[in-house]
């Protein structure tokens, strides 16, 4: 593979190179023009996050959203109707999407619901085929908020060397007090780590996201995205996102939400209709309810959108920690179901 050809950008030059228009758009208030196309892959904004991922600018290529690396790195290790790929299950959905997209098999190991859903490396070492070229660990873990030790992803690692790439999906990493498995990189050649601004930086909308490797396969990686892949606003925005003032604001509200994810979960263990609360790294609570048909319906009732699962979660709902406020406003319609068939 080869990385698409663009024509050439230098600054303070008269750009007659890539049939742009000469005409710039008075929308918007932007640091550069809109009539011009952006980077092919923004400098800046790659430095910056490598930066705040703790790894090396060439360790690192930004995406739109770790969806779109999760999408790039199965297209590019997996090869349509002979590679496989290995997710743990219950886990986020989109590992199994990408791979049914490219034609990859899909192996599926199930977590131990008896160990808080804990990741059982044995299993996932046994179910390996000679075609597992991936194998993805979301850690912490959607949606049920459970952490790969670190000791048991090197033990993983290792086990798989040249075999299979482990792909570490650290979404909500920020709202526990685990490490980075970033610091790992220049230890193991086949470790790729997906990071995101959705969650913890609140850019959900920005769509901006990295993964971050070894400097051989992220080139490859570089190659097979598309090119001009981050928008031109999209790149000011999150340049000025990872600035000291907001990245404070960030963090604080990271505090805030992990504060609030503890009151909610106290605050749900005095309902007798709830089984049983997961504990969680993440900006979420698995939460097992008596009848999680009636909790959706009766919150929806109260203008509250929850999460239900089915099959091995069928009566667990997924509540994100939202604001004090909404938390409230939650607690208030799960309320209205005291005294029910619920209690």
């Amino acid at each position: 593979m080869h990385a698409y050809d663009a024509a050439e950008q230098v600054e303070n030059t008269i750009r007659l190179n890539a049939n742009e228009s000469p005409r710039r758009s008075t929308i918007g208030h932007f640091r550069r023009p809109l009539n011009r196309y952006p980077e092919v892959r923004p400098q800046k904004l790659q430095a910056a996050l490598a930066d705040r991922f703790g790894c090396r600018a060439d360790q690192l290529l930004v995406t739109r959203g770790s969806s779109e690396a999760i999408d790039l790195v199965i297209r590019t290790f997996c090869r349509a109707g002979e590679d496989s790929v290995l997710v743990t299950s219950p886990s986020f959905s989109m590992y199994r999407h990408y791979a049914e997209v490219q034609g990859a098999d899909l192996i599926e190991v199930k977590t131990l619901p008896e160990q808080d859903f804990a990741i059982d490396v044995d299993a996932i070492l046994g179910a390996c085929q000679a075609s597992t070229r991936l194998i993805f660990i979301c850690s912490p873990n959607n949606p049920t908020g459970t952490v790969l030790a670190r000791d048991e992803l090197e033990r993983l690692l290792v086990a798989r060397s040249d075999a299979s790439a482990i792909v570490v999906d650290e979404a909500y990493i920020e709202f526990g007090d685990k490490p980075s498995a970033t610091a790992l990189l220049d230890r193991y050649r086949n470790l790729l780590v997906l990071r995101t601004l959705s969650k913890a930086l609140g850019f959900a909308g920005a769509r901006c996201g990295a993964v971050a490797g070894p400097v051989e396969v992220i080139r490859i990686l570089s190659a097979v995205q598309a090119p001009y892949a981050l928008a031109t606003p999209v790149v000011e925005c999150v340049e000025d996102a990872l600035q000291d003032e907001q990245l404070a604001l960030a963090e604080q509200a990271v505090l805030d939400t992990v504060a609030e994810r503890e009151r909610l979960a106290a605050a749900l263990m005095n309902y007798d209709f709830v089984r049983k609360i997961w504990p969680s790294d993440a900006n979420f609570l698995l939460v097992r309810f008596d009848d999680a048909a009636g909790v959706m319906q009766r919150c929806q009732e109260h203008n509250v959108l929850l999460r239900h699962f089915g099959g091995a979660l069928n009566e667990c709902i997924r509540i994100s920690v939202g604001s004090r406020d909404e938390n409230n406003q939650l607690l208030r319609a799960l309320d209205t179901l005291k005294g029910t068939n619920n209690g």
